[in-house]
């Protein structure tokens, strides 16, 4: 299908000017523009309009997780009939895999995987290589190793209506794609058997599959999304099922990826046999050999991602495959399936990077504090040598990989002006005739007690608050001790988890409380219109959170309300405290010529508040279990309770009694 840009808006402003000159310069062949678009005058329209007249994939780099998911919600409402999809790192919680030698700790990789952002990182991946109207709003992780696109493509398998397969074999395909059979619990990517048919909960979430198999073939194949299975009424003639993670190899190349991983492992223990190094030399062999058993018999390690070069064929230094290579990858109802790397072959595709003056210095430098943790680990005997080829893209292979980029932001920085030949696009008129946020500087003396009258001033008109601290435990003390003053506060930063974040916002648009209290996350591209003041504590204290391109961002969420206003807390107007207040009045007059020139009177930006789509959902159980399957349950918990298996008695229990009720 084609891009269908859906939307009750008409270009305005400074948007019609800047599409018109965006799409000309890509149909020209322009390989990189700048769009300074400020908050509040429409650039993700801009962006979807754009999208539309060139009708190209596009691949939208966002600095974090929560930005990613507004621009995610959005352009799922601009293209509700393409293929939108959402990439971030799937952790809630991280701990890479490390060692400190001063005190001999070896950290495990410890990490705690959203099962909600995995599905949809893999149905971002399989729209990408079957379709052409693709949108990816990712985070700056896209760059990190996932695995090769043509691996994840080669080893999907196609399931036919009257194809020739024994029920047996075609299970050991699903195990062979990391499917997991559960009979009790319904996840994605996972399978049950029952007689002759397989039901198969897709890792994407977006559908189970039932399977009839009659006389060692295939006699029907049905879908329904997961909240109808009980009533299975779409029959479908052919499916490709693709892999339940991204770390699989074709079975074919398995043993000799082996063989490679075991000639590595020799070469690397005569080196340390030669340096002396036997605790070394003992941990390494039996940690690679216990691997390679796992990898034999399951296809799959813990740690597999380390060893991503021998089961990718890659040479040593080679960069790794990326979401990006997934965007360069043909698929043969595209073009012809042939390695990324070869360039005349390379899908043609769209960039764009959101809030580039944060995201190039993040992409920037990825892969460099990645190699330090490697070494370490390589040098006191935990991983091999070639375990450090698992990491992001260096800088100069993410250039290389580049097609057509747009670097949009308020305060792009010199690398992207140097880019586009400092032929910069400006969208500084707001189609509503806002103006920049006014501006006030007081001193530091008594910040909390004045930046509480001021709050009470603002809740009193129901408007929103933002106040911005430079540390995390100073904006959760700030936070309580408003509520101890009666004020409805939530703070906001890193420590959050990733899907709760969209919901504090949601409900801060709500008016379910009225201050939002937080360091770097409330400021670029947050769209909050309800939020009349930011107040900026110690805004004269000079460095990273404080300098002029993070105050003009911080500022700017003020610039979506009528009576938006600023307030910077500090004992001296510093270098940037004084540029980012004079690229604020510039705009601001801009903005007042235009609205007099056009006799607009400024008027308030109205957003709907949604739903995000992905916040939390409840586990699909019942509809996938049917009511005849009551009695086989009820026989499986008196198993288990007779094997002592007590915990999977009580799962068991619950369920037949959930669905009793």
């Amino acid at each position: 299908m084609k891009f269908k840009l859906i939307s009750k808006y008409k270009p305005r402003g400074d948007q019609p000017n800047a599409i018109k000159k965006l799409t000309n310069n890509l149909t020209s062949g322009k390989k990189d523009q700048v769009l300074l678009g400020v908050t509040g005058s429409g650039k993700t329209f801009t962006m979807a309009s754009v999208i539309e007249k060139v009708q190209k994939p596009t691949l939208i780099i966002s600095p974090n997780k929560t930005l990613a998911a507004q621009l995610y919600q959005e352009f799922k409402e601009f293209f509700p009939n393409n293929g939108v999809h959402y990439f971030v790192s799937y952790y809630d919680y991280y701990q890479p895999e490390a060692y400190i030698p001063q005190t001999d700790t070896y950290i495990e990789k410890d990490a705690k995987i959203n099962q909600e952002i995995d599905r949809l990182r893999h149905a971002a991946a399989q729209d990408i290589l079957s379709r052409k109207d693709v949108i990816v709003v990712a985070s700056v992780s896209c760059i990190y190793n996932i695995g090769s696109p043509e691996n994840y493509q080669a080893v999907s398998f196609q399931i036919q209506k009257g194809q020739k397969i024994k029920r047996k074999d075609f299970i050991l395909h699903l195990i062979t794609l990391q499917y997991k059979r559960n009979d009790i619990e319904a996840k994605p990517g996972t399978f049950r058997v029952r007689a002759d048919i397989v039901e198969i909960y897709l890792v994407t979430g977006e559908k189970i599959l039932k399977i009839e198999f009659s006389a060692e073939k295939i006699v029907t194949i049905f879908s329904a999304p997961p909240g109808v299975i009980s009533n299975f009424k779409f029959q479908i003639s052919n499916f490709t099922l693709f892999p339940a993670t991204f770390w699989v190899a074709p079975q074919n190349k398995i043993s000799i990826a082996l063989s490679n991983i075991r000639l590595e492992l020799q070469e690397r223990l005569k080196v340390l046999k030669k340096q002396k190094k036997l605790v070394e030399y003992q941990r390494l062999e039996q940690k690679v050999n216990y691997d390679l058993e796992m990898l034999k018999e399951t296809g799959f390690c813990h740690g597999i991602e380390n060893y991503s070069s021998q089961l990718e064929f890659r040479k040593t230094g080679e960069p790794p495959f990326s979401l990006v290579d997934y965007f360069l990858h043909f698929n043969p109802k595209i073009g012809s399936s042939r390695s990324a790397g070869n360039s005349r072959d390379q899908r043609d595709f769209l960039i764009f990077i959101d809030e580039s003056h944060i995201s190039i210095p993040q992409i920037r430098a990825m892969a460099i504090g990645d190699k330090a943790r490697k070494e370490t680990l390589i040098d006191f005997g935990f991983r091999l040598p070639s375990a450090i080829d698992n990491r992001p893209l260096r800088f100069p292979e993410f250039i290389k990989r580049q097609k057509q980029t747009i670097y949009v932001s308020a305060t792009p920085a010199e690398y992207e002006l140097e880019k586009s030949g400092k032929d910069v696009i400006e969208q500084i008129i707001r189609p509503t005739g806002l103006l920049e946020p006014s501006i006030e500087v007081k001193k530091t003396e008594n910040q909390i007690k004045d930046v509480i009258i001021e709050i009470e001033k603002e809740v009193l008109k129901k408007h929103r608050v933002l106040v911005i601290t430079l540390t995390k435990r100073l904006a959760e003390e700030i936070s309580s001790y408003m509520e101890e003053r009666n004020i409805k506060s939530q703070y906001l930063h890193s420590e959050i988890k990733t899907m709760e974040r969209p919901e504090i916002l949601k409900n801060f648009r709500q008016g379910k409380f009225d201050v939002l209290v937080g360091i770097n996350l409330l400021r670029e591209g947050l769209d909050l219109p309800e939020v009349a003041l930011v107040a900026i504590l110690d805004a004269d204290k000079e460095g990273f959170l404080r300098n002029k391109t993070t105050l003009i961002q911080t500022m700017g969420r003020a610039a979506r309300h009528l009576q938006g206003r600023v307030i910077l807390y500090g004992d001296k107007i510093t270098m940037s405290m004084q540029s980012a207040i004079d690229e604020i009045n510039r705009r601001r007059k801009i903005q007042e010529v235009y609205n007099k020139a056009h006799n607009i009177t400024p008027s308030a930006i109205i957003k709907d508040i949604r739903d995000w789509g992905f916040s939390k959902k409840e586990d699909v159980i019942e509809e996938f279990y049917l009511i005849n399957d009551k009695k086989l349950l009820e026989k499986e918990m008196r198993i288990a309770a007779k094997n002592l298996d007590f915990e999977r008695a009580v799962e068991l229990r619950d369920l037949v009694a959930k669905l009793k009720k």
